[in-house]
């Protein structure tokens, strides 16, 4: 019920009966409203120890404890010989009172939610994620067919596929940080811009030139963004340290899978029906995540969770000086000093932080070569061994396979068994301990690229020996993924938001722009050396993770972001 409450939907009804249905505790029970009510001092001491400790604690991957950091505010002192811990001793002093947690124990506070709970939102927001990353490749079977609907060349066509890229690129440079305001949340972002997504499908169905199918795919990948940015957030928002990194691991296998699919979903429906009807399941897809959202996704982020009981206990108690701490703290963050940490630091972090800068472009080079090698597939199987566009969709399920059914679950044992022994007693762990599978995957791509090119150029060749040969790609691609986001977000957990965004931001640039001239490439050059000139590439690359995993200490405390505690 609780869920039902705290979605849209729930506030719709709450709205509507004014209050009448789904209430809360303190609207039940005006005496509860007691039970919320701390200390401004005892928070910001708690909360000191906390980041002292942990400066994960802070508030990972968010852009407005970032900002937070810099505003210098007066500490009031309490009372001597007051017990911060007596609720009534508290409401008696003349301090000023915040709306906190009712204890440890909170069952509203997220990390406290039940597994049922936190699996079900959690699914939501992979949901979510999956929705919106199939939007990109589900677009390219039917670039074929908008060159020839609207006269222009194949290049100009696959613009419709890197725009969508750029959008979500630069997209949770907005969202992020709006959806980090304690008066707006995760919640809300999620919905309102998926509901727009979702409408501005209609405008790439039903356009009538090329400009305008070109505009509304940029549109929809930078709409669309949240849940690519803030999803990682929400994990974070629900899970424990110790478990936050195996969900993150399952959230970015659904952002994985998404344009794996996408190619064989979009490849059945243009060769049956045209270019537009590879929109369709798109539209499909996100309109069912829109209703689920709608009915069954509650607020994750605590500010905004904790901002919500403070303006409930205000129109009960008429005490209009009771406040969340989020709201406090808002109220003195300089907007000059937010527009930095969402725009400027990222690429602060990206030019000048040596190890920053290389994870990025390592990953961009990744993504951008993913984004090529995926133009590759339609010459091999469609060309050379004679499948139809659908057919050559279902070739990427190579990848989709050794993904989920092997790398993943093979990630999972190697964080349990051999990961889990450099946890300390505070379940801290040295950042450069996440980089052994980076190590491994380092060595499978240009394995996957040289061993797909010979194999895929040769009619002779057997088709399931390049699909095998993917499964390669796939393997190296997520454990350098998955150990590259994990290490950031250890080494620098108070810029988590800034590191990950310019990363996000970086990558997208180079998806964007690579399958610009990954057809004329492969068919200049021949799908051997075309991709033995991508394999050439990682091979350059192999030797740094390596390298971090044996200096990144060192580095780290040079470094003025990164952590130094481990």
């Amino acid at each position: 019920m609780d869920i039902v409450r705290d979605s849209a939907f729930g506030k719709l009804v709450r709205l509507a009966t004014q209050n009448l249905f789904f209430q809360y505790p303190e609207e039940k029970d005006i005496s509860t409203c007691k039970s919320y009510l701390r200390s401004q001092q005892l928070a910001i001491e708690e909360e000191k120890h906390a980041v002292d400790d942990d400066p994960e604690a802070f508030g990972l991957f968010t852009v407005l404890s970032q900002a937070s950091r810099h505003v210098t505010r007066t500490r009031s002192q309490a009372p001597e010989g007051q017990n911060e811990s007596s609720t009534d001793q508290v409401c008696k002093s003349e301090e000023q009172l915040i709306v906190d947690w009712k204890d440890n124990a909170d069952p509203e506070n997220p990390q406290n939610w039940s597994l049922i709970k936190k699996s079900a939102v959690s699914s939501l927001i992979w949901l979510l994620t999956f929705s919106i990353y199939i939007g990109s490749a589900i677009y390219s079977p039917g670039i074929p067919g908008v060159s020839d609907e609207f006269g222009v060349s194949q290049v100009a066509a696959t613009l419709g596929l890197t725009l969508f890229v750029l959008g979500y690129g630069l997209g949770p440079m907005v969202w992020s940080p709006l959806s980090e305001l304690p008066a707006v949340g995760r919640a809300p972002v999620y919905m309102l811009t998926l509901f727009v997504f979702v409408f501005f499908e209609f405008a790439v169905i039903y356009a009538k030139n090329f400009g305008m199918v070109m505009a509304f795919r940029f549109l929809t990948g930078f709409i669309g963004s949240p849940a690519l940015a803030t999803g990682v957030a929400s994990m974070g928002d629900i899970w424990s340290p110790k478990l936050r990194d195996y969900m993150i691991v399952i959230w970015g296998m659904f952002a994985i899978s998404a344009p794996v699919l996408g190619p064989s979903i979009g490849g059945f429906a243009a060769s049956a029906y045209g270019w537009r009807w590879t929109i369709w399941p798109l539209l499909w897809i996100s309109a069912l995540t829109l209703v689920l959202l709608f009915f069954f996704l509650p607020e994750t982020y605590a500010p905004t969770i904790l901002t919500s009981r403070a303006k409930r206990v205000r129109k009960l108690t008429k005490r209009f000086d009771y406040q969340a701490e989020a709201e406090i703290e808002i109220q003195h963050i300089d907007a000059t000093r937010l527009i930095f940490e969402a725009l400027v630091r990222p690429f602060q972090l990206t030019f000048l932080e040596p190890i920053v800068f290389l994870m990025d472009l390592y990953i961009a080079l990744i993504y951008g070569i993913l984004y090529i090698w995926f133009e590759a597939f339609p010459i091999v199987f469609q060309e050379t061994h004679g499948f139809n566009s659908g057919e050559s969709g279902l070739a990427f399920l190579g990848i989709l396979v050794s993904t989920c059914c092997i790398t993943v679950p093979a990630y999972f044992v190697w964080k349990h068994l051999y990961q889990s022994r450099h946890f300390d007693e505070n379940g801290n762990i040295a950042p450069e301990h996440q980089l052994p599978p980076a190590c491994f995957g380092a060595f499978c791509l240009p394995i996957s690229l040289f061993f797909f090119g010979w194999t895929g150029q040769f009619a002779s060749v057997h088709w399931i020996v390049p699909i095998i040969a993917s499964m390669f790609f796939a393997m190296g691609g997520c454990l350098i993924f998955n150990a590259i986001f994990c290490y950031q977000a250890h080494a620098y957990p108070k810029y988590a938001a800034s590191v990950l965004a310019g990363n996000d931001c970086f990558r997208s640039c180079f998806g964007a722009g690579f399958p610009l001239f990954a057809t004329a490439m492969f068919h200049n050059l021949k799908v051997g050396w075309a991709c033995s000139l991508l394999g050439f590439l990682t091979i350059l690359f192999v030797p740094y993770p390596f390298l971090l995993h044996r200096y990144g200490r060192q580095i780290r405390l040079k470094s003025r972001w990164a952590r130094h505690d481990l």
